[in-house]
């Protein structure tokens, strides 16, 4: 009953946040005197989101330890910019010359797919650290092979990387140029806001309904005990494949708009320490649990920007004059609150009801309790 009661106040909360969504661009211009660096930061901001929901899928789903997944980023990025960029175009048959769009986004994917396969294939039997290494130096080998891939054929122009990229194209309208619709006129960085919007939302979604497919309890059942999820007739090898592929997917399609925002890429984008940043959103958010992985997506992505602006001008109140560099002290404020967070909940900020049980003992009876009045709920319902 009480989850009956419940639908249309949570029915009217998604309403209200889709609203908020839809006219946060305009409130951050109009709110703040840089707002188009603080909207620039929000659209990294959902990039991030998805690229976290993508390795959720492989470490908190799966139990795969991951520290390459910035590798798939890499690979949708630079695929894109060299289906949308004059360097290569000589090169192309014609009808892959500047594809639309949405073909492009397909291909990114597809392309970040067959490369997921091609990390999960030799790794299947690796698990914990050895899995870690593994997926580590993949990371780094993709990003030097772009690098060192000007010769003899200069394919991503090395490390001055590739400019040019088109912006996205829809019904004729380009997404790089100011657009009025309605009266209103909507620059590129609000343009690029609601398409990257879009996809997170799409991604969310897909996200979700594997959570509550077999698949994604089979995922689980391979990351509380592979051996067991074996005896009970689940094909690890497959599943695991899968693992790798659904995320590198998530990766891909995030490269391909990013290189579509930026339209300029190089290696220096995928540095290991991106791939840690995102493994960080992981954790700090929660692992396993979506809503939880989208806000430390946004705690991790968004803190930092902010120390950016704080730092400088507290320094001259405070002393008088930048004794650190700002970008250090930022890096070091980040860090130590991270720490922090994870000693006082090493389950995450918004964990899930299973991760928590596990993580603090003292609430299982809580999660327990929790979920056999959802139990009975359902039961009621029907």
């Amino acid at each position: 009953m009480n989850l009956i009661n419940s639908l249309p106040r949570k029915k009217g909360t998604l309403i209200a946040f889709c609203l908020l969504l839809l006219v946060l661009p305009w409130m951050i211009s109009s709110g703040f005197q840089s707002g188009s660096s603080y909207l620039r930061a929000l659209d990294m901001a959902l990039l991030f989101i998805m690229l976290a929901l993508g390795l959720n899928i492989v470490v908190g789903y799966a139990g795969l330890l991951d520290f390459g997944y910035i590798a798939f980023y890499a690979v949708g990025a630079y695929t894109y910019a060299l289906l949308n960029s004059p360097h290569l175009q000589a090169m192309l048959p014609s009808w892959m010359m500047y594809p639309p769009f949405v073909v492009s986004i397909v291909i990114c994917a597809i392309v970040a797919c067959v490369f997921g396969i091609m990390l999960g294939a030799p790794t299947l039997k690796l698990r914990g650290d050895y899995l870690a290494i593994v997926t580590l130096g993949f990371g780094q080998i993709v990003r030097i092979f772009m690098t060192n891939l000007d010769r003899p054929i200069n394919l991503t122009n090395g490390p001055q990387g590739i400019n040019n990229i088109l912006p996205p194209q829809f019904l004729g309208y380009n997404l790089g140029k100011p657009i009025e619709w309605f009266g209103l006129q909507f620059e590129p960085v609000h343009l690029f806001y609601y398409l990257i919007l879009f996809f997170c939302a799409l991604i969310i979604v897909v996200s979700i309904r594997l959570q509550n497919s077999r698949l994604g309890r089979a995922w689980v059942a391979i990351r509380e005990d592979e051996i067991a999820a074996n005896a009970m007739g689940i094909n690890t090898r497959n599943v695991k494949l899968l693992a790798f592929a659904m995320g590198a997917t998530f990766g891909g399609v995030s490269g391909a708009l990013f290189a579509s925002l930026q339209g300029f890429i190089s290696p220096e984008s995928f540095i290991l320490m991106e791939s840690i940043m995102v493994l960080s959103m992981v954790v700090l958010g929660g692992m396993g649990h979506i809503p939880g992985v989208i806000l430390g997506a946004i705690i991790v992505s968004i803190t930092p920007e902010v120390l950016r602006d704080v730092i400088n001008p507290l320094q001259m109140a405070v002393v008088g004059r930048k004794v650190v560099d700002p970008e250090t002290l930022r890096m070091l404020i980040f860090g130590a609150a991270m720490i922090i967070v994870m000693l006082v909940r090493p389950e995450g900020l918004w964990p899930s009801k299973r991760r928590r049980a596990e993580l603090r003992p003292a609430t299982k009876g809580i999660a327990l309790q929790e979920k056999d009045d959802l139990q009975d709920a359902e039961r009621n319902h029907d």
